[in-house]
């Protein structure tokens, strides 16, 4: 990893953008509260805002765009510990030869 001057300011530019546009959707937040549509509507577009909020700090700030390899990896664990503790329940009910809910 590069420490030189140039690189940090870019990093810092970076995080210094996507604050900037952290406090841009947070005022747009605000100002669909403000708005006369329905609550649906609002409720909606805010969480949309905030799903885009919830994004750019889980890229950036979280570092997880340079992480890929690695959360894909979670994620295909995950998967299949998800299957593999599904299928449980159906091995025992075929070793029994009953169903049980």
């Amino acid at each position: 990893m590069d420490h030189s001057p140039e690189e940090i300011a870019k990093h810092v530019r970076t995080y210094i953008f996507v604050f900037v546009a952290l406090l841009i959707l947070t005022g747009a937040t605000v100002a669909v509260s403000l708005l006369h549509v329905p609550v649906v509507t609002a409720v909606l577009i805010a969480m949309l805002i905030a799903s885009v909020k919830g994004s750019l700090v889980a890229c950036f700030f979280m570092h997880l765009m340079t992480e890929r390899k690695l959360i894909y990896s979670v994620l295909i664990l995950t998967v299949i510990f998800f299957i593999f503790v599904m299928t449980i329940p159906s091995m025992d009910a075929q070793s029994n030869n009953q169903l049980t809910f």
